[in-house]
């Protein structure tokens, strides 16, 4: 029966330490949520610095070939289209 107590002992004191180790979450989570709420936001207020200032839609030519195209070329382009869908 000596070895009874030996074990309730050792018990108790895993029982201890898992108490502290949950407390010890429970304060951590709540610094977390308190360090969480104080902090700004990041910069630019969230929004992805590799994507900033790109509008939605077509993009100018980072070479500049729009310079070379002529207007009646373009006119040609749209007017192809046009007679090649409807067939």
């Amino acid at each position: 029966m000596a070895s009874r107590p030996k074990v309730t002992q050792q018990k108790r004191a895993r029982e201890r330490a898992r108490q502290e180790r949950q407390q010890e979450k429970l304060r951590r989570r709540d610094e977390a949520k308190v360090r969480r709420a104080n902090t700004p936001a990041g910069p630019g207020g969230g929004e992805d610095p590799d994507i900033a200032g790109i509008v939605p839609g077509p993009q100018p030519s980072p070479w500049g070939d729009d310079e070379l195209l002529d207007d009646s070329e373009d006119e040609v382009e749209d007017s192809a289209r046009v007679d090649g869908g409807s067939q």
